[in-house]
């Protein structure tokens, strides 16, 4: 139990990241477009997320929604960039991974507490748990890279006409869902470094199986 403190570690790191990851993919948040024409858009500012796109608007307002209009995205709406496509897609890997390295991580700090002393299954869990969260962090990194890359350069969207969206901002900026990102990135990313450093005590009362 003394050898696994940063393992317990890499448990708690682990979980808020993988919290964050799934966050991050539910909110609309990622591209904050300020627009001119105020006509439709009547805040002047539209959410660009990875599944929808959103505003608010006192002509047309969704079901559920006071006041705001959200459209979410077709398989077959070739107009959407790839990176938001790509990023639904990596971040539902993601999402799989790191609870993958989650149920890793908890079946091998169970070993450890329990008093298991099974050398073998322990370092397995933890190497799955390591890689498991590693592929994690990189399938998130992936789309909120390219994904704020695409903010940086202020790229348009040629969204289709029921959208009721611009084809181009006037401005726009990374949305809470980005930085989120990075966040868990970050944290995903330690807690597989720490679960892969995780060495077996030896010692010459255990019997190592």
């Amino acid at each position: 139990v003394s050898t696994s403190h940063l393992q317990l570690a890499t448990f708690a790191l682990g979980t808020v990241g993988w919290i964050l990851c799934t966050v991050s993919m539910g909110i609309v948040e990622w591209r904050v477009w300020h627009v001119d024409n105020t006509t439709i858009i009547s805040s002047g500012i539209a959410w660009v997320g990875i599944w929808k796109v959103c505003f608010i608007s006192y002509l047309h307002v969704s079901p559920g929604y006071k006041e705001q209009f959200c459209h979410k995205f077709s398989g077959y709406d070739s107009s959407i960039p790839h990176e938001i496509y790509a990023a639904q897609g990596l971040l539902l890997l993601a999402m799989f991974m790191g609870l993958l390295g989650l149920t890793a991580t908890i079946l091998a700090l169970r070993n450890v507490y329990m008093g298991i002393t099974h050398k073998t299954l322990i370092t397995r869990f933890f190497l799955v748990g390591g890689f498991s969260y590693i592929f994690a962090g990189l399938c998130v990194l992936i789309p909120v890279s390219w994904n704020f890359s695409s903010v940086m350069h202020n790229q348009s969207i040629a969204f289709p006409s029921s959208y009721y969206m611009p084809s181009s901002p006037a401005a726009q900026e990374a949305g809470a869902a980005i930085p989120m990102g990075i966040v868990a990135v970050i944290l995903l990313l330690l807690s597989g470094t720490f679960s892969l450093s995780y060495r077996f005590p030896v010692t010459t009362n255990t019997i190592m199986k």
